[in-house]
């Protein structure tokens, strides 16, 4: 066991980290700026590429993946397709539209700059993909400028496209990706891992009734299984953490204990959801900001082009309750699914460093841009 000495370093790294973020998210809120954006700045100030305190990365980007792995496992229990079915029907065919818009129209774009196949592919999905945490704090935020409905079709709306993301990039790293299994092992593998997430299913609600009024309990299963199924996809299986805490979530919010587990695990989630961000805001250096910035223009321009116009579009054909205006603007940003996209795709070699800082910026500036242009009180009629 490591000593007192040798570990005090690290958990002053991670309290100094959550302090200065917890301080820049609640001035970025006074400032009438998402709380997300204090977290990115934070980032960018222990960065190793500013100066004064520098962050332990290694450390934060371990707490960081337990993060987007409970987040998109917490999106996943929260998805109700029946509901969405029910009361939100254009969503159903409304969503995976704008996602092929987006695929059809970017993934040309990318080849055309000299990105091989799978970055243009990826980085086009990555585009049409918006932020799940993002559009939640559009929903509660005590400045929204939406009307219920709108808001309703906001959650809708990322809700559904977390799921055809999920198959598409599913698809993509199976047809494309730089694995060593062939196509059929690598869809054999997809097909083993939510074998195992339906059996984890049914063994979680059994285990959950049993400790229901066992508070401390409860929290820790629910926690407990969003990561071992998630690591359990990776290891065995080779899928993406990120994307196998979604397809476990997605399994077991059939249960009727659904709720509670999702209320169980929004603490972690949220604590470690920070964290994910700020480490993001490591990532972009200073230096490179310049250059990048045509990269992270086209992006930007690419999102509105894919994304924010043909959601207008699609609501307004698809008779949606909505403000049609603010729904294509508050969807209009990339965060962490698109982050982790954009990360296998560096990792695999499929886009350059420049452009990678170029996307990390462009999550920035349209996280920012997205939250401030949905306050505006349009004087829209709904249709």
């Amino acid at each position: 066991m490591a000593s007192i000495v040798e570990t005090a370093p690290l958990v002053l790294n991670v309290g100094v980290v959550l302090t200065a973020a917890a301080t820049m998210g609640f001035a970025a809120r006074k400032l009438g700026l998402p709380s997300v954006i204090g977290y990115l700045v934070t980032g960018l100030l222990v960065s190793p590429f500013t100066p004064g305190f520098v962050a332990d990365n290694n450390q934060l980007s371990l707490l960081a993946d337990i993060g987007v792995v409970l987040l998109l496992f917490e999106v996943g229990i929260e998805l109700d397709l029946r509901k969405i079915t029910r009361e939100q029907k254009s969503l159903i065919w409304g969503v995976p539209t704008q996602i092929a818009i987006g695929m059809l129209i970017g993934t040309p774009v990318f080849l055309w700059i000299g990105i091989p196949i799978f970055g243009a592919l990826l980085l086009s999905l990555s585009i049409a993909m918006s932020s799940s945490v993002v559009i939640v704090n559009i929903t509660r935020s005590p400045r929204r400028a939406t009307d219920s409905l709108t808001e309703e079709a906001l959650l809708g709306w990322s809700l559904v496209q977390d799921v055809v993301g999920v198959a598409a990039a599913a698809m993509i790293l199976t047809l494309f990706g730089a694995s060593e299994k062939s196509i059929p092992e690598a869809i054999a593998g997809l097909f083993g891992f939510v074998l195992i997430a339906i059996a984890a299913s049914k063994v979680l609600p059994r285990v959950l009734r049993a400790v229901r009024w066992e508070k401390d309990f409860f929290l820790i299963y629910s926690v407990s299984f969003g990561l071992v199924l998630a690591a359990l996809g990776t290891v065995v299986f080779g899928i993406p953490m990120a994307l196998a805490g979604f397809v476990a979530g997605l399994a077991i919010n059939q249960s009727r204990d659904t709720e509670e587990v999702r209320k169980a695990i929004l603490p972690f989630r949220d604590l470690f959801a920070v964290l994910f961000f700020v480490v993001i805001g490591t990532l972009i250096e200073p230096s490179q900001i310049q250059s990048t910035l045509p990269f992270a223009a086209l992006i930007l321009a690419l999102m509105i082009l894919v994304k924010t116009l043909p959601t207008i579009g699609l609501a307004r054909i698809g008779k949606m309750k909505v403000r049609p205006y603010q729904l294509g603007v508050g969807v209009s940003q990339i965060g962490e699914f698109s982050f982790v996209l954009g990360s296998l795709a560096f990792v695999q070699e499929a886009i350059t460093r420049a452009q990678y800082t170029g996307l990390l910026l462009a999550v920035v500036l349209s996280i920012t841009g997205s939250t401030i242009m949905v306050r505006r009180p349009y004087k829209q009629r709904s249709i």
